[in-house]
């Protein structure tokens, strides 16, 4: 009998890694080597049943389908009736631009099929042979069947996928259908535009037309589970939206962070209810990084000093050494910093630290003296000095009053 609570925790990581898994009946093998979203995608009605020979006691089965999609299964030890744990769709590794091309002109995809293609096949999660999940799913299997070596047998699908007619999987019959969905796809595009150009500009005031755009029309069915659908889609209004800040004039030194942020946040979507909220989110903070860090208002030498500033204030900054590093004479970094930003490099030095400071004393328990290290000030007395100027308050004060604040 296999421990429950160790297949649990198997089942539960493969979850937090995107990697499916079910219990089914050894039956039922046939018709689950398939994966139903990418059919549905290709214009196929259903899974056809394959000849699976039923799987032995103490074996690993590793699958190939012919969409290059692969599969793990085993019997799961059990004095009741046979039960089978199937893990997948997942990737070996990641295919080319050619080999999706191929794949989809083998299946009659049309250019919006493909572009639909390669998102489904960039959602899946690739295992490598020396992938810490591949491991434990072997050690799982020694504990379950309590040897330490068992047989692996390697099967994959014989001939390639089936082949369909370029033109089928969009085909319809009633012309008033095509119309509707060209309507839908013109309405959602019109919206995207309008969303990368309010980012673009940094207009966090048109928020509130996501609200009103936020309908299930928006959400273009491109596989049949609804939350999935949705982290597609934010997926790629991530992607649309970090594109927009950069045209901006944000640097992607600003802009890396964030994306991978939301990133993480869309694959730990709890609820499709969640999906308005983390829209909002990332169209709030692009525009806010817009508005913040837009750069290409300035001349290069000022866009290339503000960047060297922020990508590392704990380094020791200086007029010299920042116009030396240009290969610029320091009174005219001077000069033209002052004429274009409205502050000395040192004045923008000091608030941007100082600023740095204050985020670090919120939310970290760093002692004073690293918090000063981390923003490049060597003398903590020095820190505190400056920081009590700019602020009207000592680092211990303000920390004081921010946990205060906060009960």
């Amino acid at each position: 009998m296999v421990d429950k609570n160790e297949l649990h925790l198997l089942t539960d990581t493969l979850k937090k890694c995107h990697v499916k898994s079910k219990l089914i009946s050894p039956e039922a093998l046939g018709s689950s080597l398939a994966d139903s979203d990418l059919l549905s995608l290709l214009g196929h009605q259903s899974a056809p049943k394959k000849d699976v020979q039923a799987p032995l006691p103490h074996t690993m089965y590793k699958h190939t389908d012919a969409f290059g999609l692969c599969y793990i299964y085993f019997l799961l030890p059990s004095n009741e009736a046979h039960t089978v744990l199937l893990i997948g769709p997942y990737l070996n590794e990641k295919p080319s631009q050619s080999a999706l091309l191929e794949l989809g002109e083998k299946n009659g995809a049309t250019p919006k099929i493909q572009r639909y293609l390669e998102e489904y096949y960039g959602s899946l999660a690739v295992l490598e042979t020396s992938n810490p999940l591949l491991f434990m799913i072997g050690t799982f299997c020694e504990r379950a069947f309590k040897i330490p070596s068992f047989s692996i047998i390697d099967t994959a699908d014989k001939g390639g996928a089936p082949a369909s007619p370029i033109s089928e999987p969009m085909h319809s019959d009633n012309l008033d259908d095509v119309l509707v969905s060209m309507k839908t796809m013109e309405t959602r595009y019109n919206f995207e535009n309008e969303l990368i150009e309010a980012v673009t500009l940094g207009q966090i005031h048109k928020e509130s037309m996501l609200q009103a755009a936020m309908t299930d029309a928006m959400f273009e069915k491109r596989v049949q589970d609804p939350l999935r659908n949705a982290k597609n889609y934010c997926i790629i209004m991530n992607t649309l939206l970090r594109k927009a800040a950069e045209a901006g004039g944000v640097h992607p030194v600003y802009l890396d962070s964030v994306s991978a942020d939301f990133a993480l946040k869309i694959e730990q979507l709890p609820a499709l209810s969640q999906t308005s909220h983390i829209m909002r989110d990332m169209f709030r903070t692009y525009c806010r990084l817009v508005r913040k860090h837009a750069t290409n208002k300035y001349s290069r030498v000022v866009e290339k000093t503000i960047l060297l500033i922020d990508s590392d204030l704990s380094a020791p900054l200086s007029l010299h050494a920042l116009s030396a590093a240009q290969g610029v004479s320091s009174p005219y970094l001077s000069t033209i910093f002052k004429k274009e930003t409205g502050k000395t490099v040192s004045a923008y030095i000091r608030d941007r630290r100082i600023k740095h400071a204050t985020h670090l004393l919120a939310t970290t328990h760093l002692q004073i003296q690293t918090v000063a290290l981390h923003c490049g000030i060597m003398d903590v007395q020095y820190f505190s000095k400056i920081f009590k100027h700019q602020t009207g308050k000592t680092p211990k004060e303000y920390r004081e009053d921010i946990k205060q604040s906060q009960k």
